[in-house]
């Protein structure tokens, strides 16, 4: 019984940690670099947002709790059997169009999820047809990142080529920024690579892992992050801003 509460305790407090981390966190989070830097961001441009907001690609909500001006926050997921619609209190998405009328929604946040996209220019117009003008985009998306969520990882995007996809939707730029511009980067990479090659390790030695070697390839990468000049061309992710003209 008490190994059982033991293990539960530890579930729970590694669950917390997955895209919320706080520094203890590093322990038992080998994407703790990226997560922290995630969050980070989107806690700072979630006063953007306000009034009723649409979590694209929504998952579990993890940053829900981050957008403090919001009254009404629904969540739309991306169906892989081409379901369109609602179930379970979750709207679906058929690759094709929004299940909303035009101009519902007054935000949107659509968190690491373009890059799952093969039709980002119809995905970027359901997302302005469904918002009201002067309405705001918040997206995140990787830069630097191995392929993930195999087979459906398409696209990397630079500063550029991302501004580029979203003016020609006529989305206004308003802000920008660039998550972990500096060595951290490199070193959540290489946390990435051991995770990769660990990923059909025992679940203890996993934990073992987590708790020694990728959180001290974690901790050295924010020390060294403090200590050497930030590199802007070489970052994890994007954050951007848009708005509806």
């Amino acid at each position: 019984m008490i190994i059982q509460k033991i293990k539960a305790k530890l579930n729970h407090f590694i669950d917390s940690q997955q895209f919320n981390p706080t520094l203890s966190g590093v322990l038992v989070n080998p994407f703790y670099l990226a997560r922290d830097g995630l969050s980070c961001a989107i806690k700072d441009f979630a006063p953007e947002l306000s009034g009723k907001i649409l979590d694209v690609g929504c998952g579990t909500m993890p940053y829900r709790s981050l957008f403090n001006s919001v009254n009404e926050y629904v969540g739309l997921e991306i169906s892989r059997d081409g379901f369109l619609g609602e179930k379970n209190g979750k709207y679906y998405y058929d690759g094709k169009q929004f299940p909303f009328e035009d101009n519902v929604f007054d935000g949107i946040l659509c968190n690491q999820v373009l890059e799952h996209v093969f039709n980002p220019d119809e995905f970027l117009q359901e997302m302005k047809r469904v918002i009201r003008p002067g309405g705001k985009i918040l997206l995140t998306i990787p830069f630097v990142w191995d392929e993930h969520e195999q087979p459906y990882d398409y696209a990397r995007y630079s500063t550029f080529g991302l501004k580029a996809l979203l003016e020609k939707q006529g989305l206004k730029w308003v802000r920008h920024q660039k998550i972990r511009p500096d060595i951290s980067t490199v070193f959540q990479l290489l946390n990435a690579y051991l995770y990769k090659i660990t990923e059909k390790a025992h679940y203890r030695v996993k934990l073992i892992l987590y708790a020694t070697i990728m959180s001290s390839v974690s901790l050295v990468g924010l020390l060294l992050a403090k200590l050497l000049p930030p590199n802007p061309d070489l970052f994890l992710d994007h954050i951007v801003l848009v708005e509806k003209t």
